[in-house]
C-alpha cells in the first residue's frame, strides 16, 4: 500500500514540477483539447516515401511539416484507423525517427499517456520540421495494418503507416502532397489523383490528411487493372498485384460478374458518393488477408489462388462487395461516435451493427444478385453463419450489442473459446439481424416495400458527393419508420440486447427457410475448411481443429468439454491411429451405429491424456430448406434489380 499525501502538498509538488518542466512537456497535459476547425497555419505538409526497398519491407520516409509558430508543439501518429474500429495504429513498426529544425536535431518525448503523442519546442525562426523515419512493415501475422504488407514482388501501403500530423486542428484541415519512389518497373494503383508520374517517381496532388489516410496504395510487378464501369461517368476499376504473372489474369466470366455487381450496387442505392473507385486487390499467400473500406476504393487482400481456385473464388466472394457497400454505409453515413476531428479521438462502435452488420448482410445480397454467387450458394452461407450463431454459448452472458461495444477488445482477442467469449459476431449476427428486418417489412407490407426502400431513403441523398453525414441509432428506427411503420425500436432492442440460449433472430423462417443438419458438408463449408485448414465438428461433438490437430474452440458445456477437451490442446491420435481431419470424421460416423466411445489420445503442453467421447450423434453439417406452404421471400431479395 502507497503512504498517503496530503492534497496541499500534492498540489504545491506538481505546480513546482510544472515550472521545472520545458515547455513542450507542460504541453503534453493540454493536447487532447478539442481541435479547432481551421486550416493548419503553417501550410502544407509534403511527405516523400522510398519504397525501393518494400521487398525487404523498409519503408522510408522523409516529411517536412512547415510551422507557422516557434514553441511548444504536439504530433500525432494516427491511432484510431477509420474501419479498424480500434487504437490499432502501428506505431512500433516506427523505427529512426529523427526531427531537424534550421538542420539542427531537436529533442522529443513521447507522451506518457498516449503513445501515439510525440511533444518538442520549436526553436526561434523555424519555417518547417524536417523529419525522417523508417516504417518496419510487419513480417507475419497480425491484422489489418499490422500484418504483412510487401513480398518481392509487390507492397500494400496504408497511408497512416508513414506519416505524422500536427495537433489541434481537424484532420480535414491539414493538407499534405505525398510523394512515393516505386521499385524499378512496377505498376501502381490508388484513389490518390497524380500530379507528376516520372519513371519510378509518382507525384500525387494535394489533399486533405483525411483523404490522403484514406487513399492506400498497391504496387507489384505483376498487374492488370480491369474497366468495370466503361464509358461510365464515374469510372470504377479493378485494380490486381500478384506474386505471379498468373495470380493477377482474370477471365471473362470474372469481369462480367464484377461489372454487374456495378449495376446492382448502383440500383440498390440509386446514388453514388466518390468522383472515382478503385477496387485494390492483393493476391499473395504472404500478406495478411483481409479486406478494409476506402471512400474512393478499397484495400482487398486474399489468397494467391484467389482467380485460379474456383472454390476460393465461391467462398470469398463477398469481400469487395463487402468494402464497396462501405462507401456508403460507413463512409458516406457513418455513425456519430464514430466520426472525429482527427485520427486521435477515440471513437465509439456502439453501432457497429449497423456498420459492419448491415454492410454484410448486403454484400451477401450484392454477391448474389450480381451473379458471383447463386441462390444455392447463398443458402449454404447463410446456413453456416445461421448455424455458427445459433451454437454461439457465450449469448447466455454476452449480448449482440455488446460485441460491438467491445469491438476493440474482440477484434484483438483470442481466438481460443470463441464460443463462449464471442467475438466480433455483429458481423454474422448482423447478417440474420439485417435479413429480420428485411423480410419483416416485406411481410408487413405485402411484398410493396423492403429494406431496399431503406438503401435509397437512408444513403440516397447528396448524389456524387462524399462529405460524410453522421447518423444516431434513433435515426436508423426513423428511416424504419418512414418506409414501414412498426415499432421497430423494440424489435432491434429485443435481439441486440437479447441474453439467454436462443438466437433472437427469427428471419429464416420468415423468409420461408429453416436450418437443418445432414452428415454431408455443403460446398461453402467445405471451402472453408479448405481456407483455413481445419474441421469444424462445432456442431456434432463440438470443437473446431486445424489439420495438424490443434483444437482452436471447444463448445462450452459440450461433449469434448465434459470430457476435458479445451482448446490449446493438440490431438495426436483417434482411435489409436495417427489424426488426421479424416480419421477425426471417420471415428464420429463410425460412432453412430455403435455404443463405443470415440478414443482421443491429446497433448497439454508436454503432458499427455486419454480422453472418451460419449457422443453418437454422427456427422452433422448446416444446410437450409424450404418450409412447405410459406412465402420464399429470402430468393425475392437475392433477385436481381433491373
Amino acid at each position: 500500500m502507497k503512504p498517503l499525501i496530503r492534497r496541499s502538498t500534492a498540489l504545491g509538488a506538481a505546480v513546482a514540477l510544472a515550472f521545472a518542466l520545458p515547455a513542450f512537456a507542460q504541453e503534453a497535459t493540454h493536447h487532447l483539447k478539442h481541435p479547432a476547425d481551421t486550416p493548419y497555419p503553417g501550410g502544407t505538409l509534403s511527405l516523400n516515401v522510398d519504397l525501393t526497398r518494400a521487398p525487404d519491407r523498409i519503408f522510408s520516409v522523409q516529411e517536412t511539416i512547415p510551422v507557422a509558430n516557434s514553441g511548444p508543439m504536439t504530433l500525432y501518429y494516427p491511432k484510431w484507423i477509420p474501419g479498424e474500429h480500434s487504437p490499432s495504429g502501428p506505431v512500433n513498426n516506427v523505427a529512426g525517427l529523427i526531427i531537424r529544425a534550421n538542420g539542427k536535431q531537436l529533442h522529443w518525448r513521447r507522451d506518457l499517456r498516449d503513445m501515439f503523442t510525440i511533444h518538442l519546442d520549436v526553436p526561434e525562426g523555424t519555417k518547417a520540421l524536417d523529419m525522417e523515419f523508417q516504417f518496419l512493415s510487419p513480417g507475419g501475422g497480425g491484422k489489418f495494418g499490422s500484418s504483412a504488407s510487401a513480398t518481392s514482388n509487390l507492397l500494400d501501403i496504408e497511408f497512416n503507416q508513414v506519416a505524422f500530423y500536427p495537433a489541434g486542428y481537424y484532420s480535414r484541415q491539414v493538407m499534405i502532397q505525398p510523394t512515393v519512389k516505386l521499385p524499378s518497373g512496377w505498376k501502381f494503383a490508388s484513389a490518390l489523383e497524380v500530379d507528376l508520374h516520372n519513371g519510378n517517381l509518382v507525384k500525387f496532388k494535394p489533399v486533405s490528411f483525411n483523404n490522403f489516410v484514406d487513399s492506400p496504395l498497391i504496387a507489384g510487378k505483376y498487374f492488370t487493372r480491369v474497366d468495370l464501369a466503361p464509358n461510365a461517368k464515374v469510372p470504377v476499376h479493378l485494380n490486381i498485384v500478384g506474386d505471379k504473372a498468373d495470380q493477377v489474369k482474370i477471365t471473362q466470366k470474372q469481369i462480367d460478374e464484377h461489372r454487374e455487381l456495378v449495376k446492382q450496387i448502383y440500383a440498390l442505392f440509386g446514388s453514388q458518393h466518390f468522383g472515382h473507385y478503385n477496387f485494390l486487390l492483393t493476391l499473395s499467400d504472404h500478406v495478411g488477408h483481409f479486406g478494409l473500406e476506402h471512400h474512393q476504393s478499397s484495400d482487398d487482400r486474399l489468397p494467391a489462388d484467389y482467380l485460379t481456385k474456383d472454390s476460393l473464388y465461391m467462398r470469398a466472394a463477398t469481400l469487395m462487395p463487402h468494402e464497396w457497400v462501405h462507401s456508403w454505409n460507413g463512409k458516406f453515413r457513418r455513425p456519430y461516435d464514430l466520426w472525429t476531428p482527427n485520427f486521435n479521438m477515440v471513437k465509439q462502435d456502439d453501432l457497429l451493427w449497423v456498420y459492419e452488420g448491415l454492410t454484410d448482410y448486403w454484400a451477401g445480397v450484392l454477391t448474389a444478385r450480381s451473379g458471383l454467387w447463386t441462390a444455392d450458394q447463398y443458402h449454404d452461407a447463410i446456413a453456416s453463419i445461421a448455424a455458427a450463431m445459433s451454437h454461439r454459448t457465450g449469448r447466455e452472458w454476452r449480448s449482440l450489442q455488446d460485441t460491438a461495444d467491445a469491438a476493440p477488445l474482440t477484434y484483438y482477442g483470442s481466438r481460443g473459446w470463441g464460443n463462449w467469449r464471442r467475438g466480433t459476431d455483429f458481423y454474422a449476427e448482423g447478417q440474420l439481424l439485417w435479413l429480420d428486418l428485411d423480410s419483416k417489412i416485406r411481410e408487413l407490407s405485402h411484398g410493396r416495400r423492403s429494406l431496399d426502400d431503406f438503401a435509397h431513403a437512408f444513403y440516397g441523398m447528396d448524389n456524387g458527393s462524399y462529405v460524410t453525414r453522421t447518423y444516431t441509432y434513433q435515426d436508423v428506427v426513423d428511416t424504419l419508420n418512414k418506409v414501414q411503420p412498426f415499432d421497430w425500436s423494440t424489435f432491434l432492442r429485443d435481439r441486440l440486447d437479447y441474453v439467454g440460449d436462443k438466437l433472437p433472430e427469427t428471419s429464416l423462417a420468415r423468409s420461408g427457410w429453416k436450418l437443418v443438419y445432414t452428415d454431408k458438408p455443403s460446398a461453402y463449408d467445405k471451402a472453408s475448411a479448405s481456407l483455413y485448414k481445419g474441421v469444424n465438428l462445432a456442431y456434432s461433438v463440438g470443437l473446431s481443429v486445424s489439420s495438424k490437430g490443434d483444437v482452436s474452440d471447444v463448445q462450452w458445456n459440450g461433449p469434448l468439454f465434459k470430457a476435458g477437451l479445451v482448446p490449446g490442446m493438440t490431438i495426436v491420435a483417434v482411435n489409436g491411429l495417427e489424426f488426421s481431419p479424416d480419421a477425426l470424421k471417420d471415428a464420429v460416423t463410425a460412432a453412430k451405429d455403435s455404443s463405443d466411445s470415440i478414443t482421443l489420445l491429446v497433448k497439454n503442453v508436454d503432458q499427455f491424456k486419454t480422453v472418451k467421447i460419449d457422443y453418437h450423434g454422427g456427422l452433422r453439417y448446416p444446410h437450409l430448406a424450404r418450409v412447405k406452404g410459406t412465402s420464399d421471400r429470402l430468393d425475392r431479395i437475392l433477385k436481381a434489380r433491373k
